[in-house]
């Protein structure tokens, strides 16, 4: 399960970097909150490859925590790190209760569908495993 969860973070944090390198054209975006057909923001390439450089983090987290790879940290603190991967996962899906997650107000959007079907639901799940993980000790 931890090179699965790892796996797709990692997929997650290229087509963030993907992102930075192409940007957000057109208005209506699957990527990109909006409301009344105007983005909300639109992300600077730094932005993006910030986001990318946290993913990596949290797939390279995730296989350390596991026992995937070997780390020189303590334990302690990549178990921590684990945790607050997955606690930030689990609060992306629940959402801001306004643009984004399952609980957000703002629909009839592109990217509202798509953060219904697709992000929210795989924040949850992603953020959960991660958490199952996180305080797995059978797992070293």
């Amino acid at each position: 399960m931890a090179f699965t969860i790892a796996s797709v973070l990692a997929v997650l944090s290229m087509l963030h970097v993907y992102g930075g390198v192409e940007g957000v054209e057109g208005e209506s975006s699957p990527v990109i909150p909006e409301i009344d057909g105007k983005p909300v923001f639109v992300p600077e390439p730094r932005d993006w490859y910030a986001m990318a450089a946290a993913l990596a983090l949290a797939s390279i987290l995730v296989t350390t925590r596991s026992g995937l790879l070997r780390s020189p940290f303590p334990d302690a603190w990549t178990q921590f790190g684990t945790i607050a991967v997955g606690i930030v996962l689990v609060l992306r899906a629940v959402g801001d209760f306004h643009m984004l997650g399952f609980f957000k107000r703002v629909r009839g959007t592109v990217f509202a569908e798509w953060d219904t079907r697709l992000f929210s639901p795989l924040s949850l799940i992603l953020g959960l495993a991660t958490l199952w993980i996180a305080f797995s000790d059978c797992l070293h």
